[in-house]
């Protein structure tokens, strides 16, 4: 008995000694800390670290030039010249943040958690993020980005004496196209994939090719092989926090790799999903254990617009030490103007637009817009099915976007603004072009078989904006006339009403019937046949 107070006394001396000696160590308030977040926040919204750029302009440099993909290419570099001059979001979809924290033994998670959600609710109102959060039951938008869930938060402890910090913004059209196979699994293309590394192959490049322009190709994606399916695919999200540049230590798994991302370029699939040479900038993978009976293969797929970095912080005061993601180099230009170059086969038109002219357009034709557009995504189109508009859309059209806003005195400035995926408003994208003589749709990634026989009965366009540059376009965003539903419906979801100049627009679905987007589906489809037989070398 006497042994046993013994040995409780000695632990309890253990355990107030390493409790003193931590708290010496580790101080409960970190002054600096919320700070060096809300610092990391702005610069993953509005500055792509110098791995992803050395990979985009590798892709602008082996695309063809003067293609539709060479285009939306270039427009993608002014963007990203823009967010970084003016300090504003690369693009409007900010995502869920993600964080990914390591913090040495003993330090307070909680206050650092509360002040992180503190951080995000300053960026969202400086616009540096755009309010994401919504209520799954209620479809009430928070305002702030935060609600159960919201943002994510994964701490984990290491023994350094400093803590790091990732964060990762990845918008909702990428997270849409992230996959998860169950192997064995029958493919389209590519036949059965098999528990092999053939069959993760066959799974891995299905992948890409099933994402199209509908995740903002050049793309990015993680891979996480085995697991569960809860934890497949956060390691999958993981692999994404690793540096382009970087070599996979399995040298099995760095081969696969190189495959990937040599043969994904040979679909043609191409930038925004325009045909091309250049549709993926990186393949990261990672292998878990697994049960016997289940084989995963769990695949997130991120768009160019490629925002993660990471900061390491004094564990004493919550300073910034040094970034992660960042060497030291300048950051150097991406595009040789501020603008796109004119070729002068430009099309200009000025809404509203009449049914001839949109019945003069082709798959191909540039155009530039100008006049008075309005905005329009997921609650309005479903609002709009049983209900009259609050403006006339005859002659007009709806841009699929959801921008960061901003409220200067009486005006509202729209701080980013590019395209949504637009295949979501598929199920009612027909039934309101008629009721509305709507005439031109404008969106990312192409729609389907019922919008193009609406286009074709109704004499109207669906016009492809480029994923992602939401600076390039909120340039062109000359004021806003007003705006609908904003309380009941949330700023990404409301009815914006806008007045643009020279707004560029490539049409890829006309009114005679022709989809670029089917088309390059198809052939890529047909590419990715002839990946069946292929083994890694």
């Amino acid at each position: 008995m006497a042994k046993k107070k013994s040995i409780r006394k000695a632990l309890q001396k253990s355990v107030k000694s390493a409790k003193k000696t931590t708290s010496k160590k580790i101080p409960d308030a970190l002054p600096k800390f919320k700070a060096s977040i809300l610092k990391l926040i702005i610069e993953t919204s509005v500055n792509l670290p110098p791995d992803v750029r050395r990979a985009l302009q590798g892709a602008i440099n082996r695309e063809t030039p003067g293609t539709q993909s060479a285009l939306a290419l270039q427009a993608m570099a002014v963007n990203t010249d823009l967010a970084c001059d003016t300090e504003a979001p690369i693009c409007q979809d900010t995502g869920m943040p993600t964080f990914e924290i390591k913090t040495p033994v003993g330090t307070n998670q909680i206050k650092l958690q509360k002040e992180i959600t503190e951080a995000i609710a300053e960026a969202t109102k400086l616009g540096k993020l755009r309010p994401n959060a919504v209520d799954s039951l209620t479809g009430k938008n928070s305002g702030t980005n935060l609600g159960l869930g919201c943002p994510v938060v994964h701490f984990s402890q290491w023994e350094k004496n400093e803590i790091e910090v990732r964060l990762i913004l990845k918008g909702g059209g990428c997270e849409n196209k992230n996959i998860q196979y169950s192997v064995p699994c029958e493919l389209p293309n590519l036949g059965r994939a098999d528990r092999s590394v053939d069959g993760i192959r066959k799974c891995i490049l299905h992948a890409v090719w099933q994402a199209q322009g509908q995740g903002c190709s050049v793309g990015i994606i993680g891979v996480a092989i085995g697991g569960d399916r809860t934890t497949g695919y956060q390691f999958a999200k993981e692999q994404l926090f690793r540096s382009l540049d970087d070599v996979n230590p399995n040298p099995e798994l760095a081969k696969l790799e190189e495959y990937i991302l040599e043969n994904s370029n040979k679909l043609k699939i191409g930038t925004m999903g325009f045909g091309g040479l250049a549709t993926l900038i990186g393949c990261k993978i990672g292998s878990y254990h697994r049960l016997p009976a289940s084989f995963f293969v769990s695949v997130a797929y991120n768009c160019w617009a490629y925002r993660r970095l990471g900061i390491v912080l004094s564990a004493k005061s919550g300073a910034i030490k040094h970034w992660l993601y960042k060497d030291d180099s300048p950051v150097v230009r991406m595009a040789k103007a501020r603008r796109l170059p004119l070729t002068g086969k430009e099309i200009r038109m000025t809404f509203p637009i009449s049914e001839e002219q949109t019945r003069s357009l082709h798959v191909g034709d540039v155009l530039l817009l100008n006049g008075q557009m309005h905005m329009g995504r997921d609650v309005l189109h479903h609002y709009l099915m049983t209900h009259n508009s609050p403006v006339s859309l005859e002659g007009g059209a709806i841009y699929h976007c959801g921008p960061v806003a901003l409220k200067q005195g009486d005006k509202w400035k729209l701080n980013a603004a590019g395209p949504t995926t637009s295949i979501r408003e598929e199920p009612f994208q027909a039934d309101i072009i008629k009721k509305f003589k709507v005439r031109a749709i404008i969106g990312k990634g192409g729609m389907g078989k019922k919008t193009l026989d609406a286009l074709q009965e109704s004499g109207a366009v669906y016009l492809s904006a480029i994923g992602g540059a939401a600076q390039y376009y909120s340039e062109c965003i000359k004021e806003v006339d007003g705006v609908d539903f904003l309380e009941e419906f949330g700023v990404p979801e409301a009815m914006w009403h806008i007045r643009v100049e020279d707004f560029p627009v490539i049409v890829t679905m006309d009114a005679h019937g022709k989809s670029l987007h089917a088309e390059v589906e198809k052939a890529s489809a047909e590419e990715l046949g002839k990946l069946k037989e292929a083994v890694v070398s």
